[in-house]
């Protein structure tokens, strides 16, 4: 599958199976969430998550948000298992 960032500019970004890190500065919390699943450009990096790790982030960010820690760095996997 094409990338549709690269597509727009260029047309050589191909997206692949992968992981990547998700980042979020919010309350004051900076939460860095490593190895989360996504397809992910080959050419740009531009990553996507399906529906379900979309809603298993979003927990993840609640409970992080809920520990009142300036800075989270936590593992996609550890955190849902």
């Amino acid at each position: 599958m094409k990338c549709w960032t690269c597509w727009t500019c260029h047309g050589k970004g191909t997206v692949e199976e992968g992981t990547t890190t998700f980042m979020m500065d919010i309350d004051n919390c900076i939460i860095a969430i490593r190895n989360v699943p996504a397809k992910v450009c080959s050419q740009c990096g531009e990553a996507t998550f399906n529906s379900d790790t979309s809603r298993k982030i979003g927990e993840i960010v609640d409970k992080l948000k809920a520990d009142k820690q300036e800075v989270a760095v936590v593992d996609y996997k550890n955190m849902v298992a």
